[in-house]
């Protein structure tokens, strides 16, 4: 369980480095569409899955060969740790699976190589679009090319949990938690000069998903460079850096981990933080008294949408049993399939009505059902704020601009600044 919310909250841990020249798993078919007779041995490979949901796949697989007679689906799962080193040395020899669980950043240097099918593009897996929400049908859209490159499969969001104590010892109302930007920023500074800067509001510096949720436009029109350099973006960090002064943004926040910052927040050093339905049985079992005091609320944004994290299914362009593939990504990724994974784990389907089931509608007075309403009705029209071409090192670039701008070594301007020349440059490289 943990691994697949680290899996979902990360998105991916790296960017996958591909020689535009790479080729596939096959080439006896490559070049038609999808259409055509469902026969065939493919592989399916998944991201650290097989250990708690082995009966749930096999289950799938089973199905599908029944449905199609003449199919084969060979599984196979690798580990988290390595995955996109793995993906890279894959399509780089030509060994690429038919079908491949993949995050947006992985799927897009596979897909600006030519690897992944292009959805849109092929009428066989274009009838299927309807089915998705529109959201994360979009989050396998790449800048800068037409064309969608993997079948939406599971998502996650959070809202922002609180520790009421915190904000009742800060005189603030604990059943009124701050729901703009403005509010929140104002009631981190009014916790930390009441608590005489013991207690800090937020334990991470702001992510490009926190520009995304602020408004902040993170590239241009055509997919070609960033621009989270406006005014808005600078805006942004301005007020971080207030809050980095005054105490109420942690001091180790420059260089916070999920992990940590979680941690930070079950022993109550900050007051709130993003998570997941996953973090109320830990609250519970680890700091019960933080559990009788948290607080539930939406997460912030200017924009009316919330943040997704999504995991997808890619199909290899270049299979050799193309019209299988295909059926086995849709197979998987269905309405039937997303749902009854959704009951054995805390993660969401991507289908079109699937959210508007009872059991993503109907509380029943707990905490764990409060969370998954609230979560799926915000999924409706979420987005995935993170731009699919956003690597891990422009993450580390951005990061480090940010650390500087707080610590008063330049300005957000600068900044900013420095961070989108640096993934500018980053991005032409790749």
């Amino acid at each position: 369980m943990r691994l697949l919310r680290r899996i979902l909250a990360t998105a991916a841990t790296a960017a996958v480095l591909l020689p535009l020249s790479a080729c596939g798993s096959g080439d006896d078919g490559s070049s038609g569409d999808a259409s055509g007779k469902i026969q065939g041995e493919i592989s399916f490979q998944t991201w650290n899955l097989k250990a708690n949901f082995k009966s749930y796949f096999e289950g799938v697989i089973a199905d599908f060969e029944k449905q199609y007679p003449g199919t084969e689906v060979k599984w196979i799962d690798q580990p988290a740790e390595g995955y996109a080193t793995k993906l890279s040395a894959d399509a780089a020899g030509g060994t690429l699976p038919d079908v491949v669980n993949v995050s947006p950043d992985l799927a897009a240097p596979l897909a600006r190589a030519g690897l992944a099918l292009d959805l849109d593009k092929d009428p066989a897996a274009a009838k299927f679009r309807d089915e998705y929400l529109p959201g994360a049908w979009a989050s396998s859209q790449m800048p800068g090319m037409e064309g969608t490159y993997a079948f939406p499969w599971y998502l996650n969001t959070g809202p922002l949990f609180y520790n009421k104590a915190l904000f009742k010892k800060a005189g603030l109302d604990a059943e009124q938690p701050p729901r703009t930007y403005a509010e929140l920023f104002d009631a981190a500074l009014e916790i930390a000069k009441r608590t005489d800067g013991k207690v800090a509001t937020l334990a991470n510096v702001p992510t490009i998903e926190d520009f995304g949720r602020y408004g902040v436009p993170l590239m241009n029109e055509e997919g070609t460079g960033f621009a989270f350099n406006d005014a808005k973006g600078v805006e942004l960090l301005t007020q971080y850096k207030k809050l980095y002064d005054a105490k109420a943004l942690d001091r180790q926040a420059l260089t916070a981990t999920p992990e940590s910052s979680g941690q930070k927040f079950l022993t109550g050093a900050v007051a709130m933080n993003p998570g997941s339905a996953l973090d109320l049985e830990n609250f519970k079992t680890q700091a019960p008294s933080l559990y009788e005091n948290i607080g539930i609320t939406d997460q912030i944004t200017t924009t009316g949408h919330v943040n997704m994290y999504v995991q997808n299914v890619m199909v290899n362009a270049q299979s050799k049993q193309k019209p299988a593939a295909v059926a086995f990504a849709h197979f998987v990724t269905n309405a039937e399939n997303q749902m009854a994974f959704a009951k054995q784990v805390a993660i969401f389907p991507s289908t079109k009505g699937s959210l508007d089931d009872p059991y993503f509608t109907q509380e029943d007075g707990t905490d764990e059902t409060r969370v998954r309403v609230a979560a799926a009705k915000s999924l409706k029209t979420a987005v995935n704020y993170t731009p699919v071409l956003f690597s891990d090192q422009m993450k580390t670039e951005l990061r480090n601009e940010v650390a500087k701008a707080l610590q008063g070594r330049q300005s957000p301007q600068e900044a900013l600044d420095n961070a989108v020349k640096a993934a500018d440059r980053l991005l032409q490289q790749g």
